[in-house]
């Protein structure tokens, strides 16, 4: 086979009419129209337009408001630290995928570091960020006692911040309505036991995050609320809240201790602040073979959570979605947003839904 029949195999089409419409506003050094690019280059409009747009999303190409296209000078790719909540948590894995698919979409450099769901480490990822000046941190991290210290180290270096969940001094906040949710888990509770127990309850129990201080704690707040909500005289002596610290096998430690306690007590409500929790209460339930006297509620909605719910006869009956797809894009239309000087919401929530074993089946069925 000839050379040069060789060499166009190592060709990329789309990129090389890209280079083509670049070239050509190098060369002619003023801004042009979409119907004079095609009349140039001859280049399928469609696929001009697409390609413009293109460059325009990534920064090469600015748009008047005439319409005319023109090459901008070209700043260095914005850089984005992100000091991920830990590797072993589920729901934060998810944030951190969906983040990545869209700082490469936008074309923003992404570092990503691990918490390790500890404040010192947290500590540490904030002086990393710093040392490697990113333009812009985001910080999902459990404690807010260490929350001025991160974020006093980040003001320090002039780099704005983000705060995932736990609101930090200085930081825009993003995540969900944590009371909100939480009512909306606890109202879900409340709704199983009018219909499986006949509105009794004997126990109620919130298996809480305290470390995460007092707006992730609403969760749990939020829960009790939505029970009340329903069940209007629970006495509140009934209502027991627990440092579960949002991890499974502490859970497990503590609602196995509870339910050992508690033996002969057939109604008892959990409200989780994540669902890595709900299922370490979910294995201490099952090894006291007691699945048919309580109810579990999680947030997040992680995938071991959706497969639980579709289980006949789970105790697990609810779970929040906090929706964690959504996370990456709107971080970084929101980090970008502050760079450019534009004025954001100090607090920033994303969009939840109440997602339950029965609606699953429903929708299976439908």
């Amino acid at each position: 086979m000839p050379k040069s029949s060789t060499r166009r195999l190592y060709l990329i089409p789309i990129l090389s009419k890209a280079l083509d419409i670049l070239e050509l506003l190098q060369k002619e050094e003023q801004p042009m129209a979409l119907e004079a690019i095609f009349q140039r280059t001859r280049i399928s409009k469609t696929t001009v337009y697409r390609i413009l747009k293109t460059f325009v999303h990534r920064g090469y190409l600015a748009q008047s408001q005439d319409g005319l296209y023109r090459l901008v000078t070209r700043p260095r790719k914005v850089r984005f630290g992100f000091g991920k909540q830990s590797a072993e948590m589920p729901f934060s894995e998810e944030v951190t995928a969906s983040l990545r698919a869209a700082a490469s979409q936008a074309g923003v450099d992404l570092l990503v570091l691990d918490n390790h769901y500890d404040a010192a480490t947290a500590i540490r990822t904030a002086e990393e960020f710093v040392r490697n000046r990113v333009d812009l941190a985001i910080e999902f991290q459990i404690d807010q006692q260490v929350a001025p210290i991160i974020a006093d180290k980040i003001a320090a270096a002039g780099i704005p911040l983000i705060a995932i969940d736990i609101p930090h001094p200085h930081a825009t906040y993003f995540g969900v309505d944590n009371y909100r949710v939480g009512v909306e888990a606890g109202e879900l509770l409340a709704r199983y036991a009018q219909e499986r127990w006949r509105g009794k309850a004997e126990w109620i129990l919130g298996l809480d995050i305290e470390e995460a201080g007092p707006l992730v704690q609403s969760r749990i707040t939020g829960s009790f609320q939505g029970i009340r909500n329903k069940l209007p005289n629970q006495p509140i002596e009934t209502f027991v809240r627990m440092d579960g610290r949002g991890m499974r096998d502490k859970s497990s430690k503590l609602i196995a201790e509870f339910l050992n306690r508690h033996p002969k007590d057939r109604h008892i409500l959990i409200a989780a602040a994540t669902d890595t929790s709900a299922l370490g209460a979910l294995e201490a339930v099952r090894e006291l073979k007691r699945e048919r006297h309580v109810a579990i509620a999680g947030q997040d909605c992680i995938p071991e959570a959706l497969e639980e719910m579709q289980r006949p006869d789970s105790p697990w009956v609810g779970s929040v979605s906090h929706e964690a797809p959504s996370y990456g894009p709107y971080l970084i239309q929101l980090g970008l947003s502050i760079l450019r000087g534009q004025t954001v919401p100090p607090y920033n929530y994303v969009e939840h839904k109440l997602v339950t074993g029965a609606a699953m089946a429903k929708a299976e069925q439908g």
